[in-house]
């Protein structure tokens, strides 16, 4: 069984930087995907941003050159670092790990105020 646990989360203004950080606990292979990715309230979850294991990313549109995502695989651990913040990126999120199942951490609220 694997655990997620996220933190890192709050309320800050718009143009304020937060860094998400989840730390994954249990089996962990050493081949997998580490993500972010949030729900707004009234939309389905999207994607923020994902990692393999070996250091490739992929990015929403909508956070591109705002948000970094990197991982610490002997800590297994993933963080999201958030810049220039804006109101739309209000949500809370959810840490993603994939290797043999589908593993969510129980979210983190983020809160940008305009």
């Amino acid at each position: 069984q694997v655990h997620l646990v996220e933190s890192g989360g709050g309320l800050v203004q718009a143009g304020g930087s937060l860094r998400l950080s989840c730390a994954a606990s249990g089996i962990i292979f050493s081949i997998n995907v580490m993500g972010w990715y949030r729900q707004a309230p009234g939309k389905q979850r999207e994607l923020v941003a994902v990692i393999t294991s070996g250091g490739s990313t992929n990015y929403a549109d909508s956070v591109k050159g705002r948000f970094t995502i990197s991982r610490d695989n002997a800590k297994n651990r993933v963080y999201l670092q958030m810049n220039s913040l804006k109101p739309e990126d209000t949500a809370v999120y959810y840490c993603r790990l994939t290797q043999r199942n589908d593993y969510w951490g129980q979210g983190t609220q983020v809160t940008v105020s305009s």
